[in-house]
């Protein structure tokens, strides 16, 4: 397998840099800022966010190693995910990247994506950066693991204007695929699937776009990022094409032999008046709705999760959380199994994907009315994007509350959905939509 790659006999450098709690923020954007020079990056944020599984407080990977082999992508047909695993295998080293929602082709064959492409990021795409930065999840440290000189990087790093990108966020109308009465039409169509059994769930997603338009990419992450803080942040560049990403959920944590998901079902808005506010929040709690819907993709997910663990091994180690983010309380389960020692663990990517969260439950019969009702193509959209360490652990997001942006063809664009059932009230369904399309507009205006 080393033959097969001919990786080149380099060691990185890893040194650790003691932080002060008041230089954490400031060292995050130093970081993003000097990170501009490199067209391949991805930043990941959790944005002080506690959860038992979170093992950094940030990650930037930028750059490509200087070894033979450091990229694995796909445009076509290849089962990418044994390429990935292979190159692991090889490589021990880390590895960043995504894997856009139509990898379900992949996965299932007889499942297709007939909408225009627009962003054009890969099906699937992850490198070996040249260089990973990371602040502990305890806030009090900075490392630098590159192929580079440390020191180098880190005084670069410090050296860097804490100041953001002074360019301008232009003011910008976004136009949607599916209007108001398409929406509500497409609501009820859906609902007969439901009633005449092809389905119990489905996420309905509809795109908000401009086009045509100059944005700097980063100048929008900072702001958005600001404004909606999320544990699963992520600014990403591939070339001309960027994913500035404020996602609250997770997809897949990896820790040893432990694999645990998270499916996020149910929301509520938040209110400024904290007894309105807590009123909300406790009615998420309390709704059988929404208890319904996340029920069942917790379901679907232990399913997907028992396909690859030991036996009796998956569990359920919390059904109906409520969690706080700045816009909206939302409803979070979480599935936790033991992965089989027999199986790659790239196995529990590809017995998962996409989320259940995303696509309902069936989730192939799903994923075929997705493609019928829905006018666009996700592409990266509902996908994931994460790393994966040295030692085999990794850490993937949900790619929801993002916006996706193309320089060449300057096309800016997001998507929003929610999960429809038989209960379903469209008028309600649509302001959600408009709501988590709200978070991602209004810097635009």
């Amino acid at each position: 397998m080393t033959n097969k790659y001919n990786l080149a006999a380099l060691r990185r450098n890893k040194v650790t840099y003691a932080l002060a709690e008041t230089q954490v923020s400031e060292i995050k954007q130093r970081m993003l800022n000097w990170s501009k020079q490199f067209s391949i990056l991805l930043f990941l944020d959790n944005n002080d966010f506690p959860s038992l599984h979170t093992g950094y407080e940030c990650l930037l990977a930028t750059g490509l190693a200087p070894v033979d082999n450091n990229v694995v992508t796909c445009k076509g047909d290849t089962d990418a995910l044994t390429v990935l695993q292979e190159l692991h295998d090889a490589s021990r080293d880390w590895l960043f990247g995504h894997i856009c929602y139509d990898y379900k082709n992949i996965l299932e064959p007889k499942l297709q994506s007939g909408h225009p492409v627009k962003l054009d990021f890969p099906l699937l795409h992850f490198f070996i950066p040249e260089t990973v930065c990371y602040i502990d999840k305890e806030q009090t440290a900075l490392t630098i693991d590159t192929y580079k000189d440390a020191d180098a990087i880190y005084n670069a790093i410090t050296e860097t204007s804490v100041e953001t990108d002074a360019s301008p966020i232009p003011k910008l109308n976004f136009r949607r695929v599916i209007d108001k009465d398409k929406y509500l039409d497409t609501i009820a169509q859906l609902r007969r699937h439901i009633a005449d059994g092809d389905c119990y769930e489905i996420n309905f997603c509809n795109e908000g776009y401009c086009e045509d338009v100059d944005v700097a990419p980063l100048t929008v992450f900072s702001a958005l990022n600001k404004l909606s803080p999320a544990p699963f942040a992520a600014y990403y560049r591939l070339h001309d094409k960027y994913m500035l990403c404020t996602s609250p959920e997770r997809y897949l944590h990896k820790a040893g032999n432990r694999i645990t998901s998270q499916p996020m079902k149910g929301t509520a808005r938040r209110d400024a008046d904290a007894e309105k506010d807590q009123h909300a929040k406790d009615a998420l709690r309390n709704s059988i709705k929404e208890q319904a819907e996340n029920v069942m993709i917790t379901d679907l997910v232990r399913n997907d999760l028992a396909r690859c663990s030991e036996p009796s091994s998956v569990q359920v180690d919390e059904l109906f959380g409520i969690y706080t983010f700045p816009q909206v309380h939302q409803m979070v389960s979480t599935v936790s199994g033991k992965l089989k020692a027999t199986v790659p663990f790239t196995d529990a990517i590809r017995y998962s994907f996409p989320m259940g969260s995303m696509t309902g439950a069936p989730k192939y019969k799903v994923m075929q009315l997705v493609e019928e009702y829905e006018q666009s193509r996700r592409e990266l959209f509902s996908g994931t994007v994460g790393y994966i360490t040295p030692d085999g652990d990794f850490d993937f997001s949900v790619i929801i509350r993002s916006l996706f942006y193309n320089a060449t063809s300057k096309y800016l664009c997001y998507q929003t959905g929610g999960a429809i059932t038989y209960d379903s009230d469209a008028e309600q369904e649509w302001e959600e939509t408009r709501l988590k399309a709200w978070a991602l507009e209004r810097i635009f205006s």
